[in-house]
């Protein structure tokens, strides 16, 4: 029970090799327990997390938030579907990768209204059709209503893209 509170994305397989027994006594233990399953764990965690966005509405953020800690950092995911790719080779677009890392580096920051301002960013290798991202952003400076935010994103095996943005707090005139 501990694990799955602390990890809520762990799966049947991962508790079951976790606690060394087998995965029929996972999911048995866990329907007894009224543990739900980890994609109605990780939709509860992504529910909750959307709550906590202030700075931009929650229908514009690219990707699914997972995670937010407001003004510090957050996590998104973005499945790789066939909208997203290029139909003669099956490779993602670079803009949609692109958009869900700006989309959380906004979401991080704890103002009523914020811009990208500055981007470096970095395609590391091709994205296929199929793949999940997981976006981690985390704010590493802040100067006056500037804040230096660092997106580094993954697929299952290896960082695929990496992004510095400047992200300008703007305020309401």
């Amino acid at each position: 029970m501990r694990q799955v509170s602390e990890k809520p994305f762990l799966t049947d397989e991962e508790l079951a090799k976790l606690l060394e027994v087998s995965i029929q006594t996972i999911r048995l233990d866990r329907m007894e327990l009224g543990i739900p399953e980890v994609r109605e764990r990780i939709r509860k965690v992504a529910e909750e997390a959307r709550e906590k966005v202030t700075t931009i509405e929650k229908d514009d953020l690219v990707g699914e938030l997972i995670d937010l800690q407001p003004g510090r950092s957050g996590i998104s995911l973005l499945k790789i579907t066939e909208e997203m790719v290029f139909s003669k080779n099956q490779i993602a677009k670079g803009h949609y990768i692109f958009a869900q890392a700006s989309s959380l580096a906004v979401a991080v920051i704890n103002a009523p209204m914020a811009l990208t301002g500055v981007a470096n960013i970095k395609h590391k290798v091709p994205v296929k059709l199929g793949e999940m991202l997981v976006a981690k952003a985390e704010i590493i400076r802040q100067r006056s209503n500037k804040f230096f935010v660092w997106v580094k994103t993954r697929n299952d095996k290896e960082e695929v893209f990496r992004a510095k943005f400047i992200v300008v707090s703007l305020t309401e005139s």
